[in-house]
């Protein structure tokens, strides 16, 4: 209970010291902008990713997004295609319902 009581009068001795008014609001606002350190999107490692239709022979060299696109529209037209290869000779026979004169 009482360690309960130490870090929540802590807390709010931080949060007061952050929030008073004796700071600057340009320094207070620069406090509250996250920082992202390593994760710059701009670093490249490695030669340029190009668009898979620009050079359709090289796969090693496309984008991550267009290799899965176009990876998975080649298994399914595989596993379409063997499906339609294998379940086509097996149409159900109509029976064909003369009637009695």
């Amino acid at each position: 209970m009482a360690t309960s009581l130490a870090a929540m009068a802590a807390r709010r001795a931080a949060n007061l010291t952050r929030l008073t008014p004796s700071i600057s609001s340009t320094t207070r606002a620069s406090s509250l902008i996250s920082r992202r350190g390593l994760a710059g999107a701009a670093d490249h490692h490695g030669p340029p990713k190009i668009d898979c239709w620009k050079d359709p022979m090289s796969p090693s060299q496309w984008k991550e997004e267009h290799f899965v696109i176009v990876s998975l529209t080649g298994w399914g037209l595989l596993i379409g295609g063997l499906y339609k290869f294998f379940t086509r000779g097996k149409k159900e026979e109509e029976k064909v319902v003369e009637a009695a004169q």
